[in-house]
């Protein structure tokens, strides 16, 4: 049996490689996604009546992260 805790396999230490033109993509939907992403924030700290919530930079990210890759799948 091998032993695997002394001597691991070596991970791939390059992730997925992105283009030029997804990179553009993205930070276009990241800048427009900003606003819309301030507004949901403002109103859910308003209705809420906390600060423990995600950002409006962590909210945009995210939403650029979800659409970007929906696009470049068609």
């Amino acid at each position: 049996m091998t032993d695997m805790t002394s001597n691991p396999p070596q991970r791939s230490h390059h992730g997925r490689r992105r283009s030029l033109e997804f990179k553009v993509y993205f930070a276009t939907i990241f800048i427009v996604a900003l606003p819309f992403a301030t507004v949901s924030y403002l109103r859910d700290v308003g209705a809420l009546r906390t600060l423990n919530l995600r950002g409006p930079l962590a909210r945009a990210w995210s939403e650029a992260d979800r659409t970007t890759p929906f696009i470049f799948s068609a």
